[in-house]
C-alpha cells in the first residue's frame, strides 16, 4: 500500500524543514511513504529546501493559483502516481505530524473513504472565544447540510482513500474543504474523524484577512456547492415564505368576498396574492430546471469518475 504526504507551499523555507522532520518513516501496514509539495510561486527558497530535504515530488504552479488549486494538483498527482492513500495537510508545521498513522488507520482498516481532524477547536487556546463560537456554528451547519458528522469541518488534515480521490471533483474558489465534505455526503462516501492537539501557529492565514471574510466566503461556497446536489431543498426553501403569503392573501380575500360578494375594496389581496403566487411559482420553475442541470451533473460526474479509473490506473 502506497501513502503520499501532500503539502502544499507558499514562502515555507523556514517551517518545511520542522514538517518534514516529523513524517514518520514506517506505518503499519503501508509499504511506501512518499512525500510531495505544491509550490504555488513561492518566492522563497521552499524548492531548494525541498530538494536538499529528498522530498520524492514536486509540483510547480506558474503564478500564485491558491489553495484549492494546490489541492486538485496534488489530487491528480497522487493518482497518477498510483497512491492509495494521500494525507494532505499545510506546510506551516500547524499539524503534529507523528499522528499520521492515527490519520490513515481508518482507511487501512477499510472503515473509511476520508479521515478528517478534529483540532478539539473549543480547546485551542489562542482561538478567540468569537471565533470559537463561530467554528462550532459553523461546522454545525456544514453537518446539517452535508448529512455528516464531522466535528471540524475546516480542518485542513485530512486522509484520502484513492477512491475518494476519484470521485471528488473540487470546484470551490475559496477552499476545498467545504467543498469536499458536501460532495463526500452526496456521493455517499464514509468520514471519519480523529482527535489530535494542534501546535500553536507559526503565521496568519493568507487564505482570508478576517474571520468575517472567512464567515462570508465559506457561506457562499457552501451555498453554491449544497445548491448543486440538492437544488430541491434549496429552492423549496425560497419558494414556501411567497407561497404562505399567497395563501394568507388570497384567504383574506375569499373571506370578505364571502362575507360582501358585492363589495370589490379588497380587491388589493387578490392582486397581491397574485404576485406573490408567480414569485413562488418562478422559484419552483427554477427548481425544475436546476434539478434537470443536477440530475446531468451526477451522471457527468459518473462518466468522469470512469475516465479517471481508466486512466490512472492504465496510465
Amino acid at each position: 500500500m502506497k501513502l503520499i504526504i501532500q503539502i502544499p507551499c507558499l514562502n515555507e523555507e523556514k517551517t518545511l524543514p520542522l514538517v518534514l522532520a516529523e513524517i514518520p518513516k514506517k506505518i503499519d501496514w503501508i509499504d511506501i511513504i512518499e512525500t510531495m509539495i505544491i509550490d504555488d510561486w513561492s518566492t522563497d527558497n521552499t524548492i531548494e529546501v525541498a530538494k536538499k530535504l529528498w522530498v520524492n515530488h514536486i509540483v510547480k504552479h506558474i503564478g500564485n493559483k491558491w489553495l484549492w488549486v494546490a489541492f486538485k494538483s496534488g489530487q491528480e498527482k497522487a493518482l497518477e502516481l498510483r497512491a492509495d492513500i494521500l494525507v494532505n495537510t499545510d506546510g506551516d508545521n500547524q499539524y503534529p505530524w507523528e499522528y499520521i498513522k492515527d490519520l490513515v488507520k481508518p482507511i487501512i482498516k477499510w472503515n473509511a473513504d476520508i479521515v478528517i481532524w478534529d483540532r478539539q477547536t473549543n480547546k485551542i487556546n489562542h482561538f478567540s472565544l468569537i471565533k470559537k463560537i463561530f467554528q462550532q456554528l459553523g461546522s454545525s451547519l456544514v453537518r446539517f447540510l452535508s448529512e455528516t458528522k464531522v466535528p471540524d469541518t475546516v480542518s485542513g488534515f485530512r486522509a484520502y482513500s484513492r477512491e475518494s480521490l476519484l470521485k471528488l471533483n473540487v470546484s470551490s474558489r475559496f477552499s476545498y474543504v467545504l467543498d469536499t465534505i458536501v460532495q463526500a455526503g452526496a456521493k455517499w462516501l464514509k468520514i471519519e474523524s480523529v482527535k489530535i492537539k494542534t501546535h500553536a501557529p507559526t503565521r496568519e492565514s493568507r487564505l482570508f484577512k478576517s474571520i468575517w471574510q472567512h464567515m462570508r466566503k465559506s457561506l457562499m461556497n457552501l451555498f453554491r456547492v449544497y445548491s448543486m446536489y440538492n437544488p430541491i431543498k434549496i429552492f423549496s426553501l425560497f419558494a414556501l415564505p411567497f407561497l404562505i403569503v399567497w395563501i394568507i392573501w388570497i384567504t383574506r380575500f375569499l373571506y370578505f368576498y364571502y362575507l360582501n360578494p358585492v363589495n370589490t375594496w379588497k380587491v388589493q389581496s387578490l392582486i397581491l396574492s397574485g404576485v406573490f403566487l408567480m414569485i413562488a411559482i418562478q422559484f419552483f420553475a427554477l427548481w425544475i430546471i436546476w434539478d434537470l442541470i443536477s440530475k446531468n451533473r451526477k451522471l457527468a460526474e459518473d462518466n468522469l469518475y470512469f475516465t479517471k479509473k481508466m486512466y490512472f490506473d492504465n496510465n
